[in-house]
Formats: structure tokens, C-alpha cells, sequence
């Protein structure tokens, strides 16, 4: 690439650096991102790059392959029921052993590799994410949602300096149960309570296509009331649904933005963040 041609990048990113300098950006990590160390390295750097021009990154992170590996080594069977894992006790420690154990703290010390300064908790540190058993038709075990969060311990890692990594486990009600949260819903709470900027999710597709088999049928703008259009003309199907409610949920609860992206796509986070033409699907 020409020098210019570089120069000429960086200028167009300025006024995106300006707008967003100050302001909190919660990023559900999770997907085909996490598993493919070249898209790894490019989502860290990109975190640690948000940092550097003066965003308040969080990170809320899921880890569901690597769940399943430890379930099979254990001879345990992953079962889903309407997508949600099925987690009874074993489940749920295993669970918690994965998550808030070696996936978080193996992306913080990737942060910091990458000359970033990162702090890993799960929901359960400072009685961050508090939850309930989830109401469903079909016993889930121990599924929860979350009925509050206390940023008190976010809000200060960010203003130390530090990107939050917080993995998707919360404490029950009673102070005793520990529940598994579906990832997306967990980062949408999250930005909710922060009244975030943004609340971005980190997909394995190129966003909300009008056609799910032609990429080419992407809608890169919506508002509630067009998915809710798209909600009723069944245009809106299976794990799509509950990644645009979380998105939805979080802009009734004051999240300016909400982005679904492509997190196969290597920097998609600068590219949503800093370009004209951005990446993926925007709910306004």
C-alpha cells in the first residue's frame, strides 16, 4: 500500500477516534474468533488498539467448544435443548472451571502480550452478575438469567487503565448457586447497566441477512421496528433470534448501538468502529 493511501486511512479513522474517546464499548467475544489463533491475535490487537485512543473496552466472553472438550475427555455428553446447554451439576463445574479458569485468564495474558493491560473476573467477583434458575418449558439445570448487575468493579478496572475480561458465570439469589449464562445475554445485561455506547457481538455470520443462504442479503441498518417486521415475516430464524434480542433488550435499556459483526473477518472490530462503511448489522 502506497504511504498516502495509508495517511489517507488514518485520517478518515480520526473523526470515529473522537466519538467514541470516553465513551464504553461492551464486545461479546465467542465464535470462530476464538478458535482460529490468526483471527485470535487480530481481535486482541484490535482491544488493545480501542484502548490506546481512549475507549472503554469490556469484554464479555463464552467458550462453549472449549466446554465440550473437557465434557468429552470426562466421557459427559454436551446436550443442548433450544440451544442452551443442558448443565446439571458435573456440567456446571466443569463449566466453571473452563470459563472463568483457563479461557479467561489465557485472554488476559494475551492482552498483555499484545502491550495491553487486562483484569479477568467471572459474574461471581464483587456480586457482578446475579441470577436466578431460567424460566423454561424444559428443565435447563443450572441455566440462569440474570436479575442484577453491580458495574462498581467494572467501572473501576476502566478508569485504572485496565480492558475488563468477565466470563459468563453468575452467583444466585441465595449466594450459593452458581449458574451458567448464555454469553450474548450476559454482555447485553452488562452494557445495559453501564449504559454502554455500544454493545458489539462477535459473530460466525456476516450479520442479519434477508436470505440466510446469500451473504450477499445483508441488512446493515435496522430499528426495532423493522425487526420486529422481520421477527413476524419468520425472516429472523433459529440463533439468530436471541442474539438480535439481546441486541433489542439492550437498546430499550438506553445502549445507544447494537452490532452484530463478523468475527471471522480479521480487524472487524476497526472496521465497524472506524470506517464509513463499517461491518455486519447496526439495531438503532
Amino acid at each position: 500500500m502506497e504511504n498516502s493511501k495509508k495517511a489517507e486511512i488514518l485520517a478518515k479513522a480520526l473523526p470515529y477516534i473522537q466519538q467514541h474517546k470516553g465513551r464504553t464499548i461492551v464486545i461479546k467475544y465467542g465464535g470462530s474468533a476464538m478458535l482460529d489463533q490468526s483471527l485470535k491475535d487480530a481481535v486482541i490487537n484490535d482491544l488493545v488498539l480501542m484502548k490506546c485512543v481512549g475507549i472503554n473496552v469490556v469484554v464479555v466472553h463464552g467458550g462453549g467448544p472449549e466446554i465440550n472438550k473437557l465434557l468429552k475427555k470426562v466421557n459427559k455428553e454436551s446436550k443442548f435443548i433450544n440451544g442452551l446447554r443442558y448443565t446439571d451439576k458435573e456440567t456446571m463445574d466443569i463449566a466453571q472451571m473452563v470459563l472463568a479458569g483457563k479461557i479467561n485468564k489465557d485472554l488476559v495474558a494475551m492482552i498483555y502480550k499484545n502491550g495491553g493491560k487486562a483484569v479477568g473476573f467471572c459474574g461471581i467477583d464483587g456480586n457482578m452478575l446475579q441470577a436466578k434458575k431460567i424460566d423454561s418449558a424444559d428443565d435447563l439445570g443450572f441455566v440462569g438469567e440474570i436479575t442484577k448487575v453491580t458495574t462498581d468493579i467494572i467501572i473501576n478496572s476502566t478508569n485504572a487503565g485496565y480492558i475488563p475480561v468477565i466470563s459468563s458465570i453468575a452467583l444466585g439469589e441465595d449466594m450459593e448457586t452458581v449458574y451458567n449464562i448464555n454469553a450474548d445475554t450476559a454482555a447485553s445485561s452488562i452494557a445495559s447497566a453501564l449504559g454502554a455506547e455500544k454493545l458489539i457481538l462477535l459473530t460466525d455470520v456476516a450479520g442479519i441477512l434477508a436470505d440466510p443462504s446469500d451473504s450477499f442479503t445483508l441488512i446493515s441498518q435496522l430499528d426495532l421496528e423493522e425487526i420486529s417486521v422481520l421477527s413476524s415475516n419468520g425472516i429472523l430464524k433459529g440463533g439468530m433470534i436471541p442474539k438480535v434480542k439481546c441486541c433489542s433488550d439492550a437498546i430499550k435499556a438506553g445502549v445507544n448501538r447494537s452490532h452484530i459483526i463478523d468475527g471471522r473477518v480479521q480487524h472487524s472490530l476497526l472496521l465497524e468502529l472506524f470506517t464509513d462503511e463499517g461491518i455486519g448489522t447496526m439495531i438503532k
